[in-house]
């Protein structure tokens, strides 16, 4: 391939990926967010870290000792006496429940 057809190709791809948070403005993407934000301390997978006391979000019993309510409490305010900030003046309403969105659908009795 000469240089001309390379440059074209990168120049196209990146035009789609560009494109595409725009082609879904209205929905911000929970799975995203989560690799951003944290995945860091909650594992890419989303199982945690025991040496850190993470939860599993993969984990059913983890999922159901929290109600979506808790959870967005922990997201906004943080969870006082751990190592959780608050991310409340970091993202937005939509984006904390498309985050709560994605770790539900982590749990692996969803996945039976």
């Amino acid at each position: 391939m000469n240089l001309s057809l390379r440059i074209l190709s990168v120049l196209i791809w990146a035009g789609a990926v560009a494109a595409a948070p725009a082609a879904r403005a209205g929905a911000p993407d929970g799975a995203a967010i989560y690799k951003q934000k944290c995945s860091m301390c909650h594992g890419v997978d989303g199982k945690g870290f025991s040496a850190i006391h993470t939860p599993d979000f993969t984990d059913p019993k983890v999922q159901a000792s929290m109600t979506d309510k808790q959870m967005e409490e922990v997201i906004k305010n943080g969870k006082k006496g751990t190592a959780m900030p608050a991310f409340g003046g970091k993202l937005k309403d939509d984006e904390i429940q498309a985050v709560i969105k994605y770790l539900r659908s982590l749990n692996s009795e969803k996945k039976k």
